[in-house]
């Protein structure tokens, strides 16, 4: 059964008081500025009824005597290059001394990658890979300046960028997405105002659920063998049945404000997660199909197939997953009963049920624009050393040289929905 008391335990566990989350809590918003700045720049979604909620800021701002120098439009999903280089020259032209971030993932992560760019200046690729933007302010500390605050304020219970370090960005033109990942990008002040999401519309409600359910699985399946596997494997025994339970039940009541608290900590918990550990197999994947696809459903399709490669180094956490799954009428197979790779089919099985129930496809040739185009920019991706760490992050971590035997299979079993064609690794 779904546990909010300890959902929200984890998360106080993990922000401290910096963290202002709950229903109603964007009248205070305010508070958290002025401390740190009087002139705020506001990056910001234009999504239905969000005027009326940015006025709500406006407020609460005013009430605490900082004041609203602009209003930037946010970054379409995905945070295209053509987005962050727009928002960043707006910012250059706001002489705000805090940013205020108010829209969901690509929002966030635009404003992160747009504040690096203001004050470090160079070029974004520069900074994509891990700790770059880190050095480059340790080298510059005696003479330069630090990063603006940054009071993120999310909007969908998804991505949960406004708890962490990574800033996710895309170039349109090769249909391929990179990745910042660096601490001194995790905003200071994170704001999560659940009443924001009760108009969220159903399919992205859905990707939102399925992007925090990717976070928990992949750092836990990554976690095996590491000090902060049972970190790993506490957020996903809280985080994972609260999305189970309560997705379907959001996406046939949108206004079911129990429903949505759910999401809203579970997505939140894959955010904790990925602080504690990284992803691996499906985002990096997911990287490569943007052009075709939402982050989170190209995650959910790719999960059930690297979880049967990954089964035989992964059993305990597979385990834990396929009771969790169990427990939620997903499958009946014996967990305890099964090992290895049989393991990682039946709970890739279970994966496949989810999906189905929420009508989600369950392989790539069911996508509409999908093509063997799309294989082959995953395989040059994951060869990318700018993107070694997904690789690294595996649990049965892949060399480059690795990439063509083992990942192609894994692929091609999604392409065709067929598991028999992945190749586990000796």
């Amino acid at each position: 059964m779904a546990d909010f008391d300890r959902a929200r335990f984890l998360l106080r566990r993990f922000k401290g008081n910096a963290y202002l989350f709950g229903t109603g809590v964007l009248r205070e918003v305010g508070k958290v500025v002025a401390p740190v700045g009087k002139r705020a720049a506001l990056i910001r979604g234009t999504f239905p009824g969000s005027n009326d909620y940015v006025k709500t800021i406006q407020t609460s701002l005013a009430q605490a005597g900082a004041e609203l120098v602009a209003q930037i439009k946010g970054a379409r999903p995905n945070t295209p290059r053509e987005d962050l280089f727009r928002i960043a020259e707006e910012l250059r032209s706001a002489d705000a001394d805090v940013l205020i971030s108010f829209g969901g993932g690509s929002t966030i992560d635009a404003t992160k990658a747009a504040e690096v760019l203001c004050t470090l200046g160079g070029q974004i690729d520069s900074y994509f890979g891990t700790g770059l933007i880190s050095a480059q302010l340790s080298r510059i500390a005696k003479t330069g300046k630090p990063l603006k605050p940054h009071v993120a304020i999310q909007t969908v219970a998804g991505s949960a960028a406004h708890l962490t370090k990574y800033s996710n960005i895309t170039d349109t033109a090769t249909g391929q997405k990179k990745l910042i990942v660096d601490d001194a990008i995790v905003p200071a002040f994170p704001v999560f105002d659940y009443e924001v999401t009760h108009s969220t519309p159903r399919d992205l409600t859905a990707d939102g659920a399925f992007d925090g359910i990717s976070h928990t699985l992949e750092v836990l399946y990554g976690a095996v063998g590491k000090p902060h596997y049972e970190q790993a494997a506490d957020i996903a025994a809280t985080g994972l049945p609260l999305a189970l339970e309560y997705l379907p039940q959001a996406m046939s009541d949108p206004g079911n404000t129990e429903a949505r608290e759910a999401l809203c900590l579970a997505t939140d918990l894959g955010g904790y997660a990925i602080m504690i550990g990284g992803t691996n197999g499906g985002h990096l994947t997911s990287f490569s199909l943007v052009d075709i696809l939402p982050h989170g459903r190209a995650c959910a399709i790719m999960n059930p197939y690297y979880t049967v490669f990954f089964a035989p180094a992964i059993e305990e956490p597979l385990r834990l997953v396929g009771r969790i799954y169990q427990q939620a009428g997903l499958t009946r197979s014996d967990m305890d009963g099964l090992s290895g790779r049989e393991l990682g089919i039946a709970v890739a099985g279970a994966m496949f049920e989810f999906a189905k129930r929420i009508g989600f496809p369950t392989r790539l040739n069911e996508v509409d624009g999908f093509s063997q185009v799309h294989i082959e920019r995953a395989l040059a991706a994951a060869k990318n050393p700018q993107l070694r760490m997904k690789l690294e992050n595996m649990p049965v971590p892949l060399s480059t040289e690795m990439v063509d035997k083992y990942m192609r299979p894994i692929l091609e079993a999604a392409r065709y929905g067929d598991l028999a064609i992945i190749k586990n690794v000796p």
